[in-house]
């Protein structure tokens, strides 16, 4: 499914999948990202990292939002709207599928 398949806040109700040709670690600092099928390595700062391990955990990225507000110190719409914006941003480099 394409990011054009999903409207405005779809995106934090379906499920997110990693597909086979990525790889995750994760470091102190920052979570690297490597796109096999193009040899891309992609950073992501604590933060983004954090949310995308609480995503991998949940059924849906929506049910991260609370725990997330709650470490952070932050609204849940505020992080409801920045993880859908990382999800968008991982989506387009097909570092995440998602299925509905």
């Amino acid at each position: 499914m394409a990011r054009d398949d999903i409207h405005d806040g779809e995106l934090l109700d379906v499920a997110v999948l990693i597909p086979e040709h990525v790889v995750f670690r994760s470091f102190a600092q920052e979570t690297v990202a490597l796109n096999l099928r193009t040899g891309r390595f992609h950073g992501l700062n604590g933060t983004a990292g954090r949310m995308l391990q609480l995503v991998q955990r949940c059924q849906r990225p929506r049910d991260a939002v609370a725990p997330l507000a709650s470490e952070y110190g932050v609204s849940p719409e505020e992080i409801a709207r920045d993880l859908e914006n990382l999800l968008t941003l991982l989506l387009e480099r097909e570092l995440i599928g998602i299925s509905r």
